[in-house]
């Protein structure tokens, strides 16, 4: 089953005008009369009446906050979380087959299933992206009541059989040969009703709580690594074990370096004196400062490379490399001295100064022609 709020764009805390005016939005937006022969918002606008058909119901909608599903938990919990559905094919074989071999076992026991996965997206700096870093994290998750262990019921009044269905989870009717089961509409599946309800919970088994996790971030990881701690997930149902957690770590921007790979790029100005006649300058390094030798002659926008200057390498040996564009940092206010001595520059240089771009460029046009 989908996550039907994530369908809607809604937080699980989201009131009932939440739930209309987020319906309205996405009903006009996907409507197949304002997409005609666009597949994709067919599919859409049926998941946004799906979901609003459930969560807009305030028993269907309890149902499945506490038990993942419409119909309660007695309808197979297994709903779709980050790592994927929680049923296994044995709960769907129990569940197709438990209607012809049910006559013959009395019950149906309801089997432990694993709680539902859940995500967390961690914001990091490239400083802690490239030598790792320990975090505390705060999960708001679903946990089993401690007062009434899960069951939902007040503690020492446990539940007692469904009358309807007398323990079994299912009604049967006979027509001819053939015995018709279906999950009981009493106690959804359960076999059992509670009849005096935990305080603590209401009769829900769980409670909302926030847990603190501590995570070991490993040197290397880049944005959209994933990170998976087992059993930091909600609670699961019938005894299951909890579901999974998955971090997914976004790096954050740096005002200096950019990150390809494992290798750092950075853009560094120089002087024009520098450029010209060479120097040996200090280039920031995500480890510290280290010095780099300019040529003389230099030219704006040619790189240099310092090896090992990189990100290390996830899971493995070895670094990346940094890489180092220097461009030639060109004055915007010059002193009439600074003037004159350009000037007398360029005429030692041979440059005809008193020409604009354009005659320049006749100029190499024509001796282009002159060369033929």
């Amino acid at each position: 089953m989908k996550d039907y709020y994530q369908v809607l764009g809604l937080e699980r805390n989201a009131t009932d005008a939440d739930l209309k005016k987020a319906y309205r939005q996405l009903a006009l937006k996907y409507h197949p009369d304002r997409n005609p022969g666009d597949k994709t918002a067919e599919e859409k606008f049926k998941e946004i009446n799906e979901a609003y058909a459930c969560l807009s119901d305030p028993q269907k909608r309890s149902n499945y906050d506490n038990f993942g599903t419409a119909d309660g938990a007695g309808a197979g919990f297994g709903y779709e979380g980050f790592g994927g559905f929680s049923t296994n094919f044995g709960d769907i074989f129990g569940d197709v087959f438990g209607d012809i071999f049910g006559e013959f076992t009395g019950r149906m026991r309801m089997r432990p299933t694993k709680g539902q996965d859940l995500r967390y997206d961690l914001d990091i700096s490239l400083y802690e992206a490239v030598f790792g870093v320990d975090k505390e994290i705060n999960i708001p998750r679903w946990e089993n009541c401690h007062d009434c262990e899960g069951t939902g019921s007040k503690p020492g009044k446990g539940p007692i059989a469904c009358p309807i269905c007398k323990g079994t989870g299912q009604t049967r009717i006979q027509q001819g040969f053939f015995t018709i089961s279906k999950t009981c509409g009493k106690c959804g599946g359960q076999g059992k009703i509670i009849t005096d309800p935990c305080v603590k919970c209401k009769g829900q088994g769980k409670v909302r709580k926030e847990r603190t996790v501590s995570l070991k971030i490993p040197a290397g990881v880049d944005t959209g690594i994933r990170l998976k701690v087992s059993g930091e997930g909600e609670a699961g149902f019938y005894g299951g074990p909890n579901g999974d957690l998955y971090v997914v770590i976004n790096v954050t921007p740096h005002p200096f370096f950019k990150r390809k790979g494992n290798d750092l790029l950075c853009e560094v100005p120089i002087s024009f004196m520098q450029a010209s006649l060479g120097a040996e300058i200090e280039i920031p390094t995500i480890e510290g400062a280290a010095t780099v030798k300019i040529p003389a002659g230099t030219p704006s926008g040619r790189v240099f490379h310092l090896k090992g200057k990189g990100v290390p390498k996830l899971g493995g040996y070895g670094k990346g490399d940094q890489f180092i564009t220097v461009f030639v940092d060109v004055p915007k206010k010059l002193t009439p001295r600074q003037k004159e001595l350009l000037k007398e520059f360029a005429e030692l240089s041979g440059e005809d100064t008193s020409k604009n771009f354009m005659d320049k460029v006749k100029d190499f046009f024509n001796q282009k022609e002159q060369a033929k």
